[in-house]
């Protein structure tokens, strides 16, 4: 099976702006979903939301077991994901990860659809996403026991503000009732989800990467699993039998959400193999351009549905310029990550294993290898700035008693397999 390189960083900005423009197509799909439900159904955002766990299911379980079909000694699923082999049973050690980044997509697609119903507008809700970043950046800092750098809460300040700007709907104004449901339930929830689907794509399973369509597939299977516990319990409580109404305004609408979850599969392949590649709000910031990708979507959608366009210059420059604003953070963030190896070579006397297990504890560190020759050990790094790398790697390094002497190389190219 024929397959081109690309330099890493490249496919990084490939995967995630890919990414970014299916989910602005399907943003606008999910607008005539729900309005299609909303005619049928009064509960039009929990029903829709539901069905598109229940489709979505079905459409990546025939996706995924196509994709394990083999092809010249690799699976055709390899020219999405070169680590993808067959589709496989969950392991016990991806559990936890599974469980959490399931309920962070239930409870985050299940806001999103509330705020839908009230603004219909793809470019003016997508942007409301990009404040994420914030939570992203707060839960990277906490993890890793490590402040900030400036460049860091500055690029996250620009592409907030951005974000918040590009909002502004066609009347010059923000709904407060969805801007709660965004910081309240939303953002949280697509932070557990892009958290753990980060651990879970940096996840070696038996030595070998994890890949993204396996974890699109049983994401989706817990995720599902949660909306059913979500509408049972609602159900009690609005005394109506949703669990029942959602499989049959699933089957009812079955060809049209298949078409959303077709997008979501291709668009959440994409997204987690960036994650594999990129820090959880690196990731985020690029794939702030939805709110870009979102313009013609909207123009289109327009042409079958009502929907206003600014009556003012002014509001016409207002969301230029956060747009504006949204690419120069995610430019900011994207020349300050750095890349390197580091070559180490061990004390007289001391176990590389023990060696190797102390280097792996410190943050930051991808990989750990055992070699042969000049050096012991080659660890791979990921740090967002050359300053931060010293303070955290360095330091750690020359403090770790069994290391004799060690080399910094930075990553200057670094290509992959597509």
């Amino acid at each position: 099976m024929m397959f081109f390189k690309i330099r890493k960083r490249y496919l990084f900005y490939a995967l995630a702006l890919a990414s970014s423009a299916i989910a602005s197509i399907s943003a606008g799909m999910d607008v005539i979903a729900i309005r299609k439900y909303g005619e049928v159904y009064e509960e039009a955002p929990l029903l829709y939301g539901f069905s598109v766990f229940l489709v979505g299911f079905i459409i990546t379980l025939l996706f995924c077991l196509i994709l394990s079909i083999p092809c010249k000694g690799r699976s055709l699923g390899s020219l999405l994901d070169p680590a993808f082999k067959h589709l496989r049973f969950v392991r016990r050690e991806e559990i936890a990860y599974h469980l959490l980044a399931g309920f962070g997509n239930a409870i985050t697609t299940t806001g999103y659809f509330f705020v839908l119903t009230v603004m219909p507008d793809p470019s003016t809700v997508l942007p409301f996403y990009q404040t994420v970043i914030l939570y992203l950046l707060l839960v990277e800092v906490i993890a890793e026991k490590n402040a900030p750098t400036l460049i860091e809460i500055q690029s996250s300040a620009i592409v907030t503000s951005g974000a918040i700007l590009g909002s502004l709907s066609f009347k010059g104004e923000i709904d407060l009732s969805a801007l709660a449901i965004v910081f309240l339930v939303v953002n949280p929830g697509w932070v557990l989800l892009s958290i753990y689907q980060r651990k879970l794509k940096l996840l070696k399973m038996k030595g070998e990467p994890n890949d993204s369509l396996n974890i699109r597939f049983w994401n989706i299977l817990f995720s599902l699993a949660f909306m059913i516990i979500i509408m049972l319990i609602l159900g009690q409580f609005l005394k109506k039998p949703l669990l029942a109404m959602g499989i049959e305004s699933s089957m009812n609408f079955f060809w049209l959400v298949s078409i959303v979850a077709t997008l979501a599969f291709f668009s959440y392949i994409f997204h987690i193999r960036a994650l594999g590649i990129g820090k959880a709000s690196v990731t985020q910031a690029v794939k702030a351009t939805t709110i870009v990708f979102a313009i013609p979507v909207t123009f289109i959608l327009s042409l079958f549905i009502p929907i206003p366009f600014p009556t003012t210059p002014t509001l016409w420059l207002t969301r230029s310029i956060g747009f504006i604003l949204v690419i120069l953070g995610i430019i900011s963030f994207a020349i300050t990550q750095v890349r390197a190896y580091i070559f180490i070579r061990a004390a007289p006397g001391v176990r590389v294993a023990k060696l190797i297990e102390e280097i792996w504890k410190i943050k930051g560190v991808d990989s750990v290898s055992a070699v042969s020759g000049t050096y012991d050990v080659i660890a791979r790094v990921t740090t967002r700035t050359l300053l931060k790398g010293y303070e955290r790697i360095v330091k750690r390094l020359e403090s770790i008693p069994g290391i004799k002497e060690f080399r910094w190389n930075s990553i200057l190219k670094e290509w992959e397999n597509v």
